[in-house]
């Protein structure tokens, strides 16, 4: 497709469009996983977070329809954003040493690289179809959407300062995608098709359930460890 033709600079705009309206939750990520830093650091973790997350989309995006089709990998991811979930509603631990910061900022790299690897699993499938197989399109797309997503990522940042309850709506955020994420699992299909019977539900509204069902779980294992880190 060339550069010059209409037919390219709308699949453009669709592109960014629909990775906007892709990357609200991992703007939460991103913000939660930067919150514990210094200011300083926050701003690092923001912009180094969302490229290396862009990036992982790119590759991601090329290998989105064999990728989606190995069995067990959203079982593995789903029970990852589960783990992160509960990590992110736990206090860090706060040093001023040079060498704890450098770790904490580690740290919230990964995990927002982790998560938007998790969480990009599907969504890459509707950036790949809006590029229609041009690489050059979908890298300039995903490109162009860095600077959205470090911006949504630093607004909400300032909210969570604000009202650290949204702290526990973002882990339940990610509860709620990881129990979506396990019933889209082939190697599950076959159970979860016999459950959708048992229980007179459709797919979806069984993933509805079991994205609720993620969501308390994340809840309620990060209140029993604050409450166990309280008494001790």
């Amino acid at each position: 497709m060339e550069l010059s033709s209409a037919a390219f600079w709308l699949a453009l705009l669709q592109i960014i469009w629909v990775n906007i309206l892709l990357s609200g939750d991992n703007a939460v990520v991103i913000a939660l996983a930067a919150r514990s830093l210094p200011p300083a650091q926050q701003k690092k973790a923001i912009v180094i977070g969302s490229a290396a997350a862009i990036i992982m989309r790119i590759v991601l995006t090329l290998v989105a329809a064999k990728l989606l089709m190995l069995p067990w990998l959203k079982l593995i991811g789903a029970l990852l954003l589960v783990y992160i979930g509960v990590t992110l509603l736990l206090p860090e631990g706060e040093d001023d040493g040079d060498g704890k910061t450098h770790g904490n900022l580690l740290t919230a790299i990964r995990t927002i690289m982790i998560a938007d690897l998790v969480m990009s699993l599907d969504n890459v499938v509707a950036v790949a179809a809006a590029a229609m197989g041009d690489t050059t399109l979908l890298v300039l797309g995903l490109a162009i959407s860095i600077p959205l997503v470090i911006f949504g990522s630093t607004l909400l940042l300032k909210v969570i300062e604000r009202f650290p309850l949204i702290v526990w709506v973002g882990a339940a955020l990610l509860g709620f995608i990881a129990g979506e994420l396990l019933v889209g699992d082939p190697a599950l299909q076959e159970p979860v098709a016999r459950i959708d019977a048992a229980l007179g539900m459709t797919q979806h509204s069984f993933g509805l359930l079991t994205g609720v069902l993620g969501a308390l779980l994340v809840l309620a294992i990060g209140k029993v460890l604050l409450i166990r880190q309280k008494a001790d």
